[in-house]
Parts: structure tokens; sequence; C-alpha cells
């Protein structure tokens, strides 16, 4: 597939859950998920993602445009939806699954969880390419996970981020531990783990999982404000990321091994355990509908 087929299929495929767009005067890839449900990691979005994913890297670090070919050199990955990054795995499909004793569609779901974030953290295989997130909202479980995933995380001060899993009895299996564990030790990775409490986007920035602190509205201007300071630190810092994943890589066998306990310790959930999961799955559900009704929809242009 040559330069222009890529860029066409990178920027103009239209999506159920996402809406993407370029900055060709920074170089910025902006993906930004749209969900009219409750914004969590539905099958249709990870397909998405797939696709997208699958997009930037045939592109290999370019895009062509009618104004000349411009190399992407940042990814940023926000949400529109009002005050929420993401809520996490699907629970009422984990329910149905786990309910069935599928292990293979529990199997399934977790797999492509880790085949959208594997090509994130590898930034693409582009050298030239950062990684940012950028959160405007509650990042929870999955969501938070899929966040960790870019080199760089920007957050508004008022998000709220944690993994809320150990309340049913489970843990985040999508990466959470190697991505936290390589940031800040496996000791906060635990303890975050195994808490079940939720994080102001304040004291995230204090240990060191959020990278740049915003202020409530300001999240955008501060990723563009990052970009231009690092326009003078551009080739120190892209070799520092290469640096970081010769030495301390995640591989992708890591990862689908610590999803293959996440699946063998879902299917050990008891009923107390999965009413609990009920529960946190009508809390999304009223959380979700009173945003709605009280915050306008952020506009993708």
């Amino acid at each position: 597939m040559n330069l222009i087929e890529s860029s066409k299929v990178l920027l103009e495929t239209r999506y159920s859950e996402l809406r993407t767009r370029f900055d060709p005067e920074q170089g910025v890839l902006w993906t930004l998920v749209s969900q009219d449900e409750v914004p969590c990691v539905t099958n249709e979005l990870l397909e998405n993602l797939l696709h997208h994913h699958g997009a930037i890297k045939k592109c290999e670090g370019q895009v062509m445009l009618q104004t000349g070919t411009f190399d992407i050199r940042y990814s940023v990955m926000a949400s529109l939806t009002p005050k929420v990054f993401n809520l996490g795995g699907q629970l009422a499909l984990f329910r149905k699954l786990i309910d069935r004793r599928d292990r293979a569609g529990l199997l399934a779901y977790a797999t492509k969880c880790i085949d959208v974030i594997y090509p994130r953290i590898g930034r693409f295989d582009s050298a030239l390419c950062t990684t940012i997130t950028l959160i405007q909202g509650d990042a929870l479980g999955g969501g938070l996970e899929a966040a960790l995933a870019s080199d760089i995380v920007v957050a508004e001060r008022h998000c709220q981020m944690g993994f809320p899993e150990i309340l049913f009895n489970l843990f985040p299996g999508m990466g959470a531990y190697s991505l936290i564990a390589r940031k800040v030790g496996s000791r906060l990775a635990e303890k975050m783990m195994l808490s079940g409490k939720i994080y102001s986007a304040q004291e995230l920035h204090e240990i060191g999982l959020v990278d740049v602190l915003a202020e409530e509205g300001e999240g955008e201007q501060a990723v563009h404000d990052f970009i231009k300071k690092q326009e003078r630190r551009a080739n120190g810092f892209q070799a520092i990321q290469r640096v970081r994943q010769r030495y301390n890589p995640v591989t992708y066998r890591e990862l689908i091994d610590i999803t293959t306990i996440w699946v063998e310790s879902a299917l050990k959930l008891t009923e107390k355990d999965l009413k609990v999961m009920d529960r946190l799955v009508r809390s999304q559900e009223r959380n979700f509908i009173h945003s709605k009704e009280v915050q306008p929809q952020r506009n993708a242009a």
C-alpha cells in the first residue's frame, strides 16, 4: 500500500466509536474516542482501535495531504465524553461470559485489549513518534491501563483514576502491572491494584504516573505546550524513549501471559463477587446518564 492510500485509510476511515484528525503544523495525529453509550472498553471500540492502529503502522510515520507530506511526530489519544476518559472493561459482558464459563470468549476479549495497546507501547514501530494520552475525565480499570500505554500522560487536575477491580475480587489484567511497575516500581503497582483506591490526578502526578498536570479545561492546551517545549530537545527525548524500550521492554508474551492469569482468575469469581460487579455496572450506567444530562458533548473538530 503506497503512502497516498495509507493516508486515506488513516484519515478518511469513518469509525463508529472514534474520530481522527491530523494537525500538520505540529505533526499531531489526534485519536478521539466518541461513544454514545457508557464509555467503556467495548468490543466495537477495540475493533475500531485495532483498525486505526494498523493504519498508523502502515503509514510508516508519514501522512500525505494535499499540502504535502508530513511526519507523524505525536499520536495523542483523548476522549470526547465530558468528564470521562474511559470507565474500563465492559463489566456486563464479563458477567455474561463468566456465567457461561466461556473461557475462550474472555480470552478473546482480553487478547484484543493487548493487541490494541501493544502497538502504542511500541510507538507504532516509529523512531519519530511520541505517544501522548490526554485525560480530561475519570479513567478507571482498563481505561487507565490504556491511558498508561503512552509515553506521556497529561491529565487535568479534577480527574479521578484507579483500579476498582479488587472490589469484586479481580485485578486489572491488560497491562497495568507491566506499565506501572516499569514507570514507578512494582511496589506501587501492587499497592494501586490491591487497594482499589481512586486517586486524584494530583496524587498520580506526585508519584510519577501523570507526567503533566493541567487545570480543568486546559488539557488540550497543555498538550500543545508540551509539544512546543519538546521542540528544543526532541532528538534527545526520542533517543531516551528508545533506550528505555531497549533496557526494559514490555513484550507481547509478557502481556499475554498476564492476561491469561486474568482469565483464569475471572472464572474463579463467586456469586458474591459477581453481585458486586453488577452493582458497579449499575453505578456506571447511572453516573453516565447523569453526566449526559448535565454536560454538553465536546466538539470533535
